[in-house]
């Protein structure tokens, strides 16, 4: 069977058993990128049987040596890569899943970047633009990734029971997330007063196109810290870092965290359990 033809069944198949528009979109573009390198490697269209273990160490060094793709990034394509044959091999298209003879990849685990309350206030009131404003409000509130937030409809927000409905988020999965006192005058005024007239049903929405894009979200975060002359790189997902990060240290338990993030598994929250040198000095003055 072809390549792209074994792709195309795979990506079928995930939509089938309802994997997310994200994880479908990732997929397709790990596994074209592939293909392409394939092509231009034999100048043919490559089999999917035909293809080797050396084929994807190959395309790994690629993406590292020529491309400077992160180990971080170069770890999800050797993951895309072993859901794929693994597939491949239920399907008997191959004799075996070849992606697991492939080492993986060691990311070092860094520190997540993240936001002080009192950062995020100047942040705030460094940005120009009103709805941004109000966005990196709501993704600091609320912890939502910035396609969660950017995605709501209004009947997601739930204004009898304050609470504000994901809908398919990562993983395809639905979740609700309380609305704090501090955020519900800040939405209602919002929808009373500020939000233009569209025939949009997005929650934030822009009288010109209906809708706003991550893209533009994370150009006005990067010129308002820019203009408060920060060293630190600050995007809408350092947000929600910090949602969690300032939950964390308020002793929130880690299991409700989870379930505010909507992770899978406790392990992806506990990431967020780091501490600063201030409560480190704390610890070791007890001493």
């Amino acid at each position: 069977m072809v390549l792209t033809q074994a792709v195309d069944l795979f990506l079928q198949y995930l939509f089938s058993i309802g994997r997310s528009e994200q994880t479908t979109t990732g997929y397709k573009k790990d596994l074209s990128y592939f293909t392409r390198f394939l092509e231009c490697k034999y100048n043919c269209e490559p089999y999917v049987d035909e293809v080797t273990v050396t084929d994807i160490e190959d395309f790994l060094l690629y993406l590292k040596s020529e491309r400077s793709y992160a180990p971080s990034s170069r770890q999800r394509n050797l993951h895309t890569f072993r859901s794929f044959f693994s597939y491949a091999h239920k399907k008997e298209w191959v004799p075996k899943n070849i992606a697991l003879s492939v080492e993986k990849i060691k990311v070092q685990q860094k520190e997540r970047t993240y936001l002080e309350e009192d950062e995020v206030n100047d942040l705030v009131n460094a940005i120009d633009h009103s709805l941004i404003k109000l966005v990196v409000m709501v993704l600091f509130l609320t912890g939502m990734r910035i396609s969660e937030c950017l995605n709501l409809k209004l009947q997601d927000v739930k204004w009898d029971q304050q609470v504000i409905h994901v809908v398919a988020g990562k993983g395809n999965k639905d979740r609700f997330i309380p609305i704090s006192p501090r955020l519900l005058p800040l939405l209602k005024e919002y929808v009373l007063h500020q939000r233009p007239y569209s025939d949009s049903n997005r929650f934030f929405c822009t009288k010109k196109t209906g809708k706003l894009s991550p893209v533009y979200v994370n150009r006005e975060i990067t010129e308002a810290v820019k203009r408060l002359g920060w060293s630190k790189k600050v995007t809408a997902h350092i947000l929600r870092h910090s949602f969690a990060s300032q939950l964390v240290k308020k002793d929130v338990n880690l299991v409700q965290i989870q379930k505010l993030l909507g992770h899978s598994s406790l392990n992806v929250t506990s990431i967020y359990t780091h501490t600063n040198l201030d409560q480190l000095r704390d610890a070791i003055n007890h001493l």
